[in-house]
Parts: structure tokens; sequence; C-alpha cells
């Protein structure tokens, strides 16, 4: 029996302390979680979630697996990478990021690309980056602003 498998781009996540983790997307972007897979002691090998409609896979930390190092943002002195949202209600969603342990990196302002749009950093070293639409800019309009800065 053939596995129906359809291409996809997946965040996988690589935290302290999982569970936290999970709770933390939850409130902060109101994730579902699809599933997790704990070992022995608790930690967390595998888990999914699903937030804003996409699947995001994380897990806990383990050091064992990378040649004794740590795979988290903070134990490598950030991330260079930001996984975006685009959302209705930015204003809502982003308070709640922050209400949630979200901390402000990019504050949420009208962009000149047509999104109001803001970035966060979760408790974990993860930047999110949270967008909506709010008009219509040509791509020279973008040019021309972009001249200008």
């Amino acid at each position: 029996m053939a596995i129906d498998v359809q291409p996809a781009v997946t965040p996988h996540l690589v935290v302290d302390d999982a569970p936290a983790a999970i709770d933390f997307y939850v409130k902060a972007f109101g994730a579902t979680e699809i599933g997790r897979v704990p070992r022995p002691d608790g930690k967390l090998i595998h888990a999914a979630l699903q937030i804003n409609g996409a699947m995001v896979m994380l897990n806990d930390d383990f050091p064992e697996m990378s040649d004794g190092k740590s795979m988290t943002p903070p134990a490598l002195g950030g991330t260079p990478v930001t996984i975006h949202l685009t959302v209705t209600d930015v204003d809502d969603k982003f308070q709640r990021a922050l209400d949630a342990g979200a901390t402000v990196v990019m504050p949420l302002e009208d962009q000149f690309w047509g999104d109001r749009y803001g970035v966060v950093l979760d408790p974990f070293g993860h930047q999110w980056s949270l967008g909506q639409p709010v008009r219509e800019v040509s791509y020279d309009e973008i040019q021309h602003a972009m001249s200008q800065a």
C-alpha cells in the first residue's frame, strides 16, 4: 500500500523544555497539539503542532545527538531564522504573543510594503514575525520606498 506524501516545508524547532514550549505556542499563537513522543525520562524526542494552519515540529535539545553541542538558539548565540505568520487581527495576535511571554524584537507598525508587521522572540530563542496585509502596494512603490531609505 502506497503512502500519499504531500510536499511540504515544515519548521522543526529545538528547545529546552519542549512541554513548556508547547504550552507557550498554544497560548501565544493558538497552536493545536497534534501529538508528542516522550522518552522514558520525559524529554520529548518529537512533538507536532499546528500553528496558523501549518505544521510545526519540535523536540527537546539532545546534545548527545550533535557532538555534545546544544542546538537551541540561546546556546548558539541566537537564530538566523524567522518564522513568519500571516494573520488577521495582527494587533491582537501580537499582543497575545507578548502576554504569553514573548519579547519585542521589532515593534508592530505599518510598513512600506503594505503590511502591518512586527517581530517577537519567544522564550525559547525562536523569532516569529507577524504580518497582516493592510493595503495594496505596487512593486514600483516598494522600489521607490527602498530608494528613499
